[in-house]
Formats: structure tokens, C-alpha cells, sequence
């Protein structure tokens, strides 16, 4: 699984990452326009992104866009905190 993602380029996971997010846009039943007005992206903007025509969004609006159908929570699987070092857990317990 993890192979077939590094096999991909950036553009391809942008344009999967755009079809993904018209699916659940979809499925929480906004549409493009009212997306664009709690977002302050343009109907264009984010029809080109869930079409895959525009793979240069940034990630300020991506989190725009998470935000206008209520997924911001989302934005936190793309990098989760890491958790701490045993080194770290063995220092603090050593203290007590």
C-alpha cells in the first residue's frame, strides 16, 4: 500500500485528494457554491481541485476547504503528533 503511494506522483495524489474531497462534500450534501461562500474560495477553485485540473492548492485553502464541510478535525492524519520517546518517558519517570 505504502509503495503504491511513493509510486505516484505529487499531482496524482492532489488529483485523488480532490475526487476524494467532492465525495464527501457530496455525501454531506453541500454544494460547490455553498462551500465557496464558508470557504472564501471560488466555485472555480474548487471545482478545479475536485476535478483534478488544478493540482497547485494550497495548503491554506485545503484547510479552508476542510473547514467549509466541517472535516477540519481531518487536517490531523496528515501528520499526528508524535508520541513520546521511551527515552523521554524513561527520564520523566526517573525523576518522580
Amino acid at each position: 500500500m505504502y509503495s503504491e503511494l511513493y509510486e505516484k506522483t505529487g499531482s496524482e495524489l492532489i488529483r485523488e485528494l480532490g475526487k476524494r474531497y467532492s465525495d464527501y462534500r457530496k455525501r454531506m450534501k453541500y454544494t460547490q457554491k455553498e462551500v465557496a461562500e464558508k470557504s472564501g474560495l471560488s466555485v472555480f477553485t474548487i471545482s478545479s481541485f475536485e476535478n483534478g485540473s488544478s493540482t497547485g492548492i494550497t495548503l491554506s485553502s485545503f484547510i479552508k476547504l476542510l473547514r467549509a464541510i466541517d472535516s477540519l478535525e481531518e487536517v490531523e492524519k496528515l501528520l499526528p503528533e508524535l508520541p513520546k520517546s521511551p527515552r523521554t518517558l524513561f527520564k520523566k519517570q526517573s525523576k518522580k
